[in-house]
């Protein structure tokens, strides 16, 4: 004989099927695999359209530097060499500029006056690449070549140092470059600074620690993770930038250890040389250095999600 409670259950009405969750799970799962075949299918297509440079070129269009295309003669190298060159120079001078503001901003500015300030510098990641290229044009470039004159007599000797001053070479277009990555890691970090439980501040106050020593060992250590984060994603930015370097790197694809000499990068020569390449091994090559640019892209942030695995977010801190 059943018992009260197994004859109510029987009796009670079942629930309609709710469809709202599986659809929702469904149409989920799409948009993330569709993200993944959207890198696919680009990963698909350059290595199909430069089939015919790895067939005539094979590994050796990596570490080559002869760019000749009346002769159908390419290799990379000078453009991976100022991609990689414009890159550090930019994240040398961005990471301390861009996480002394963030740190100033989230610690030491009264909330007033950091809120409206971290608007305009997010402000400047909407403005175009092209007036960041002109800025350069007209005021980096000149301010760059009178440098240039001042420190030849002294320096001149040094490879770093030598050459002409032409204004235009890898220097202003890593200094562009900073200026444009900066605001990335400003906005990121404070954010990430901001999320810092204020009890961790407070106990280390409480210990007699100073706010300097606060900033130092307690709260930047906690958003680790986060500021990471920040500085990879100004990276990738930097890898990637076209218009603004094309404007002031010289476009010369050659190797040359001044910060002074004109340069090139892998996305300046497919914005300028692209609608010129008619023969189908110069369009191919072309293609590879592209190929090549999203290999190091991924590589890039690869290694950044290794890190930040690495480095273990503290209880209650933001996650980038």
């Amino acid at each position: 004989m059943s018992s009260p409670a197994v004859r109510l259950a029987a009796a009670r009405p079942r629930r309609p099927r709710r469809l709202g969750d599986p659809a929702f799970r469904a149409l989920s799962l799409a948009f993330a695999l569709s993200v993944i075949a959207i890198a696919g299918t680009i990963a698909v297509v350059l290595l199909r359209r430069s089939a015919l440079a790895r067939a005539a070129f094979g590994l050796g269009f990596l570490w080559t530097s002869t760019w000749d295309p009346v002769a159908l003669r390419f290799g990379a190298l000078p453009f991976i060499y100022g991609t990689l060159a414009t890159t550090a120079i930019a994240i040398t001078i961005a990471l301390p500029l861009g996480l002394g503001a963030a740190v100033c901003l989230a610690e030491l500015m009264p909330r007033r006056l950091a809120d409206p300030l971290t608007f305009l510098i997010e402000l400047l990641v909407a403005v175009p690449s092209v007036i960041y290229g002109l800025v350069g044009v007209f005021v980096l470039v000149p301010a760059i070549r009178s440098v240039e004159q001042a420190v030849a007599p002294v320096l001149g000797s040094i490879p770093l140092f030598a050459g002409p001053a032409y204004g235009v070479g890898l220097l202003a277009a890593g200094i562009l470059l900073a200026v444009m990555i900066v605001p990335f890691i400003v906005s990121v970090s404070r954010e990430v600074l901001l999320a810092v439980p204020q009890t961790q501040r407070d106990a280390a106050l409480a210990l007699g620690a100073t706010r300097w020593e606060t900033v130092r060992d307690v709260v930047v250590p906690y958003a680790r993770s986060g500021i990471l984060g920040s500085v990879f994603l100004a990276l990738a930015r930097a890898l990637g930038e076209t218009m603004a370097v094309t404007m002031v790197i010289g476009n010369r694809p050659e190797l040359a250890a001044s910060l002074f000499a004109p340069a090139y990068t892998m996305a300046a020569v497919l914005a300028n040389e692209f609608t010129e390449a008619t023969d189908d091994v110069y369009l191919a090559a072309l293609v590879e250095i592209g190929l090549v640019l999203f290999a190091i892209t991924l590589a890039v942030n690869a290694i950044a999600r290794l890190l930040i695995a690495t480095v273990r977010p503290a209880p209650g801190a933001a996650r980038p």
